[in-house]
């Protein structure tokens, strides 16, 4: 897959920004509270006791997608998004709901959920 999602995110106070065409120059780059965001990298391997790789059942032209995770005032999946080549979709959760939803399935896309606590996850889809 070409496309990438890119997120930046605020170390001082949090805000959290999606990038369309990130910039390259040096000594340059968005900034927040006075200082630059920094790209959150997303991690693929769940090695702690909360879960945040999503995970995934293809039926057919769908995607089922199915992050098991706490859904906490404190502690949830804000999101959960499926990046293609075309396009990006994206479905919001809030405290008490289940991170679940349903996406077309496309070969090659990557599958993208957001903890508020630990940042970003990732799955690539074959």
């Amino acid at each position: 897959m070409e496309r990438e999602l890119i997120i930046k995110k605020c170390k001082s106070c949090g805000a959290i920004i999606k990038v369309i065409n990130d910039c390259n120059c040096k000594d340059c780059g968005i900034k927040c509270c006075g200082k630059t965001m920094e790209k959150i990298i997303p991690n693929s391997v769940d090695a702690s006791f909360e879960k945040h790789v999503p995970s995934i059942e293809i039926n057919g032209d769908k995607i089922k997608v199915v992050v098991n995770h706490v859904m906490e005032d404190e502690h949830y999946i804000e999101w959960i998004c499926i990046v293609t080549n075309e396009k990006e979709c994206i479905k919001y959760f809030k405290p008490g709901e289940i991170a679940e939803t349903e996406f077309k399935y496309v070969a090659g896309s990557k599958i993208y959920a957001y903890c508020n606590k630990h940042d970003l996850w990732m799955k690539e889809i074959n």
